[in-house]
């Protein structure tokens, strides 16, 4: 199965955490390849804006099996305007699972909200396959779950939530993402306009009370209420302030409860942690619970 890296947000920092990804993904049975652009500079960015828009029409043109990002960081904002959509969309018919999450998720909202395509929640290059053994390596779970959703073998995914859910049952499209960039997109072109969907979301770095007022403007722009769950994955990296008194993930998720009916899951192994799933952004999904045990499940 042909596999293309490429690079449309920051910079790769290290080429050599590259090659040991790209090596990673061989051994999964994927027949990896680098863009020609991938290891591109420029500032913060993975090469100039043209570079990168290059880099994203090139792959949708060669329309490789798996086309995944080496890394998030910032950069699709500028270009997500000058996207050929319609390039893309026709890549994903001709077989192409765009893979990718943080700073990918416009590109992936992107072509949901023009082309109506699926696209795919998961590793990045260097995050996913690229870490070192000292730095903990390659975790097993991330790139069988990876391994299986892009062979076509993952139907599934399970985890543990909080108490209280037991029977929900909903059907829905399963999309959402990093949070930050869902919420960049809101009010503009490049936003889905998902009704009776499954959202879920992820950040990294973001004090709660940050991770709140992201989720209270969707509240507030309809977009939870038009939804059928809510899904949180996990929030992570971010820094205890002396004034927060016992404010924290659980509280901010308590008050959230309190301004809306549409239930609130947490516990998704999904986000800028060493373990996560593969899930289908754009797809039609059932989420199940049973007990504290729920299930997202696609065709």
């Amino acid at each position: 199965m042909e596999l293309t890296v490429f690079s449309p947000s920051g910079v790769v920092p290290d080429g050599q955490a590259l090659q040991l990804a790209l090596a990673r993904l061989r051994e999964l049975g994927f027949d990896a390849r680098r863009d020609k652009a991938a290891l591109a500079r420029r500032q913060r960015f993975a090469g100039s804006d043209e570079q990168r828009l290059a880099a994203i029409h090139r792959v949708a043109d060669e329309a490789p099996a798996v086309a995944m990002a080496t890394r998030g960081g910032y950069g699709l904002t500028r270009l997500i305007d000058a996207i050929a959509w319609k390039k893309l969309g026709k890549s994903v018919e001709r077989g192409t699972r765009w893979v990718g999450l943080s700073d990918f998720t416009a590109l992936q909202l992107g072509l949901l909200a023009h082309t109506g395509q699926p696209s795919w929640a998961g590793p990045c290059a260097l995050e996913g396959f690229g870490r070192a053994p000292e730095a903990g390596g390659m975790d097993d779970v991330t790139a069988a779950c990876f391994a299986e959703a892009m062979r076509g073998e993952l139907e599934a995914v399970g985890f543990r939530t909080e108490i209280g859910f037991d029977g929900v049952e909903v059907r829905g499209t399963l999309w959402g993402s990093n949070l930050a960039m869902l919420c960049s997109l809101l009010g503009t072109r490049h936003f889905p306009a998902v009704r009776g969907g499954v959202l879920f979301v992820e950040d990294v770095n973001e004090h709660p009370y940050r991770v709140e007022r992201m989720l209270l403007q969707l509240l507030q722009a309809g977009v939870l209420a038009a939804q059928k769950a809510v899904v949180l994955g996990q929030f992570d990296a971010w820094t205890p302030s002396p004034w927060d008194r016992g404010y924290g993930l659980k509280a901010m998720v308590a008050h959230l409860r309190s301004r809306t009916r549409v239930p609130i899951l947490t516990g998704l192994p999904f986000g800028h942690v060493p373990t996560k799933v593969t899930l289908p952004i754009g797809q039609r999904v059932t989420l199940a619970v049973q007990g504290q045990q729920a299930f997202i499940a696609w065709a």
